[in-house]
């Protein structure tokens, strides 16, 4: 029996080493010649290096949660293209000033228009002579007169209270057509008020005030206003025409001819101003 087993052991041992020597053809069939384990290795390595930043970069980075579980990146937030911002808008007149007074001769902030011809520059005078406002207006100014009786001849009453107002109301239809019509078209000047628009309160007044002695010419130069200075001279001396002679009548001729300056002067302010006190006030009401 012993005999026996020890046989069977030793076959089974003969079998192992052929079946090992069998194989060992077959792993060297496979190993490319001048390779060594180690480079086997490092080849190994390579290959997984290679395989894990393909995908790396083909999957999503994730973010480990406090859960363990892994989570997605926050989506990145679309960048819109910013919007211009809005140019800034000042010194913007319109046609009328509380929508009752004419405002037809100003012109808005940073604004540059063609020079006007003399059709132009005579509408601009009738629309600012006939204008329903300019009525009242006329109504105002006759009255003050009256009561302070500047002419002393056309007494009070209704009656005197007419004189008044058409004595008035030639005075400004004269003066309009002098200085915005037909004294610039002598001239070359533009009659029109071109608005500041922006800066302290003072340098504006200063600017509307000095317009009455510098004006614009057609080609948009300075030049000294002779529209205003000789147009509201020459309206006052053509009143003599229509007013009772006087012995202080030259008196008379320069306090109109001073009234009609000063007028136009308060009006340059106003209207220089108007755009902020619509804004500000009105709310752009206007």
């Amino acid at each position: 029996m012993a005999v026996v087993l020890a046989g069977m052991l030793a076959a089974a041992s003969v079998q192992a080493q052929e079946s090992a020597s069998a194989r060992e053809p077959s792993r060297e069939a496979t190993v490319p010649s001048g390779l060594d384990d180690a480079s086997l290795t490092d080849i190994s390595l390579t290959d997984v290096s290679q395989n894990q930043t393909s995908q790396n970069q083909d999957s999503p980075q994730t973010a480990p949660a406090a859960n363990g579980k892994s989570l997605p990146d926050a989506p990145t937030p679309e960048v819109s293209p910013s919007t211009p911002s809005k140019t800034e808008e000042y010194g913007k007149q319109n046609k009328r000033i509380l929508g009752i007074i004419p405002n037809y001769r100003a012109v808005s902030a940073n604004t540059q228009l063609p020079p006007l011809d003399f059709k132009g520059a005579l509408w601009l005078a009738t629309q600012d002579t006939f204008d329903y406002s300019d009525f009242i207006f006329v109504g105002a100014l006759a009255g003050f007169d009256m009561a302070g009786k500047s002419q002393p001849t056309f007494g009070q009453g209704a009656e005197g209270y007419g004189k008044y107002y058409w004595h008035v109301f030639v005075d400004g239809a004269v003066e309009n057509y002098m200085t915005e019509a037909i004294i610039p078209a002598a001239t070359k000047e533009d009659p029109r008020y071109y608005t500041m628009g922006k800066g302290g309160f003072l340098k504006r007044t200063g600017y509307a005030v000095t317009r009455l002695v510098i004006t614009r010419t057609n080609s948009g130069g300075s030049t000294f206003n002779l529209s205003e200075i000789v147009g509201a001279g020459a309206a006052a001396g053509i009143g003599n025409a229509y007013y009772p002679a006087q012995n202080n009548q030259w008196v008379k001729t320069y306090q109109r001819w001073g009234t009609q300056v000063g007028l136009d002067g308060l009006f340059n302010v106003l209207k220089e101003f108007w755009p902020d006190i619509n804004h500000a006030v009105f709310r752009g009401k206007y």
